[in-house]
């Protein structure tokens, strides 16, 4: 379990029964929602309720707890078919009154069957994952060099590279100017792309700008 002290941005980690002091339970009549999200790729699996005393189990054992509205008593998940969650980390909303969980779950999180309570539900990459991918592509591209891909016209022509930013860049401006919201989406793609090519073309990668951006942040 994560430790509590010298957590940023509200300190909301809930890591010792202590910290529960700051749940609001008394809201929704001694509970709080739960939201379970898998802490490796941020997938939710479920949402349940607990009390006081089921977060107090889950954080003395490491493995989520909740509190059954229907039979009216404590219970663990994966106690009967062995499909615990671990949990890794509990923190509280901004409004005291829910709890998300991340965990590393040991089996499916729904009593289906299923990886999660809404079917098999594919996570959305990330931004970062997204650009890491899309740098991937364009460094195999200049390492195979595969004839008639655009990426490796770029390459091989620094002429046309520069150009191609200019135009690219003068097309977002444009957009940004007459306020057209989905083009400029576009032609920002457009122009990320091209500088991704360009900083290739110059033995440079994604990692190298994201470093620089980091050293610029102070982390």
């Amino acid at each position: 379990m994560a430790d509590a002290e010298g957590v940023g941005s509200g300190g909301r980690i809930v890591a010792t029964c202590a910290d529960l002091d700051r749940v609001d339970f008394a809201k929704a009549g001694g509970l709080v929602a739960v939201v379970v999200q898998d802490a490796r790729d941020g997938a939710v699996l479920m949402l349940a309720f607990a009390n006081r005393e089921a977060l107090e189990a889950t954080l003395a054992t490491g493995e989520m707890h909740f509190w059954s509205r229907s039979r009216r008593e404590l219970w663990r998940k994966g106690a009967t078919s062995g499909d615990t969650l671990p949990v890794k980390e509990l923190l509280l909303d901004c409004d005291q009154d829910a709890v998300l969980a991340l965990v590393e779950p040991a089996g499916p999180a729904c009593h289906l069957g299923e990886r999660t309570c809404w079917g098999e539900v594919a996570p959305k990459p990330s931004c970062e994952e997204t650009l890491r991918k899309l740098d991937a592509v364009i460094a195999e591209r200049s390492r195979a060099r595969p004839e008639g891909s655009y990426t490796t016209r770029l390459l091989a022509d620094g002429n046309l590279r520069l150009k191609k930013l200019g135009e690219e860049g003068a097309e977002l401006i444009a957009s940004l100017a007459s306020g057209d919201e989905e083009r400029a989406v576009s032609e920002a793609a457009d122009l990320l792309y091209h500088v991704l090519v360009a900083l290739r073309a110059e033995g440079v990668g994604l990692e190298e700008v994201a470093r620089e951006l980091r050293k610029r942040s102070g982390r």
